[in-house]
């Protein structure tokens, strides 16, 4: 049984300063990012000294660029900003709190859905179209941290823009909750949602299943699951960056392994939290999706990577193994972002314009026609 462990290296803490000073730093690099909307292209590419980061033939948005550099300043690297889940679960919000939006949609409710071991929180929102499929979404994080309030703005963005409702999941995490304990809530809110399409005002007939990153892998893992079972599949599967195969290694995770938001660090550190002691290997279907035998008789998928993010070439490779099985899939590649920046739409530059795109084909593949 192959099992994906922590190097000694990342079995060590984490804290720069002590978790205090984290804490403020988290708190300025929000502060920092809800200028970046307000400064001018032009002034960005002066403060970035003219330099531009081109990497396998993109270069990178300037906004992010900026972002990145600000981050760097700060001390700050990669998604993880300590190595106590539950302190870089709280730095995570307060960071995606620092330039939340909170975009209008018809109503926001707060209610509990069923999970694989009893009820688990759940967000609706609610569009004023009438007759709207539903999205079931599932946050990232590495199914370690996120939640469906640092989600909470492209929930938002995705009901308003694609005129849908949005429900979004509160899914175990690890290391509490190893895998594959997410995968499993994953599955019993799909069915949650089947059953009580109607009464939140949605079609029962097209619902669809998504999420970034974490997210998008349970939301593949489910499908191939519903398949299995024979439950009907999603109207569509949005597959945001997603996380495919444990382990593997590709082009895009040695190119952009440090300094692009997401680090191979990060990922080794969410894998020891998500697998160690789990009893399930790397190469499960229910954590690896890339590794089923068969990818045939999906929902068609809609699947999204960026190209500065290290989980590119995997999103790229399920997106043609579905394809190559007759699955039909809509592949969208956004070479000048990184990983994680369908939340970073509020900053604006090439992230909002990415996740504009993506909004809009949801709102295209779920549109009754006829």
């Amino acid at each position: 049984m192959t099992q994906v462990t922590a190097s000694p290296a990342l079995k060590t803490s984490k804290k720069r300063g002590g978790r205090a000073a984290e804490k403020a730093l988290t708190t300025i690099s929000g502060a920092t990012l809800r200028a970046l909307p307000h400064i001018p292209d032009r002034l960005k590419r002066v403060m970035l000294g003219g330099r531009s980061t081109t990497v396998d033939g993109n270069t990178l948005d300037t906004t992010l660029q900026l972002m990145l550099t600000g981050q760097q300043m700060l001390g700050l690297n990669g998604l993880v900003a300590d190595d106590d889940p539950v302190v870089a679960r709280t730095q995570l919000e307060v960071l995606a709190a620092g330039f939340q939006k909170h975009i209008p949609v018809a109503s926001v409710t707060n209610l509990t859905v069923d999970g694989a071991d009893g009820p688990i929180n759940a967000r609706h929102y609610r569009t004023d179209a009438e007759d709207a499929a539903l999205l079931v979404f599932f946050h990232g994080g590495g199914h370690v941290i996120g939640s469906i309030d640092s989600h909470d703005d492209l929930c938002r963005e995705i009901c308003r823009s694609a005129r849908i409702h949005v429900l979004s999941v509160d899914y175990r995490l690890a290391p509490e909750h190893k895998a594959p304990a997410g995968a499993q809530d994953a599955y019993a809110a799909y069915l949650w949602a089947r059953e009580h399409a109607a009464e939140l005002g949605a079609d029962p007939d097209r619902i669809a299943v998504g999420g970034d990153s974490a997210g998008g892998n349970l939301s593949a893992v489910l499908t191939q699951r519903a398949r299995d079972e024979g439950v009907p599949q999603p109207a569509l599967q949005v597959l945001l960056y997603p996380a495919t195969e444990v382990g593997i290694e590709t082009r895009s995770q040695t190119l952009f392994s440090d300094g692009f938001f997401l680090t191979a660090r990060d990922m080794d550190w969410f894998m020891s939290q998500f697998l160690d002691g789990s009893g399930v290997d790397a190469t499960d279907p229910r954590v690896s999706p890339l590794r089923a035998g068969d990818l045939s008789g999906l929902a068609p998928a809609l699947v999204v990577t960026a190209g500065f993010d290290p989980l590119r070439d995997e999103g790229r490779l399920y997106a043609e193994a579905m394809r190559a099985a007759g699955t039909p899939v809509d592949y969208r590649e956004y070479g000048s972002v990184v990983h994680g920046f369908a939340n970073f739409f509020p900053l604006g530059g090439d992230s909002a314009t990415a996740t504009a795109d993506f909004i809009s084909a949801i709102r295209a593949h779920l549109t009754r026609t006829g």
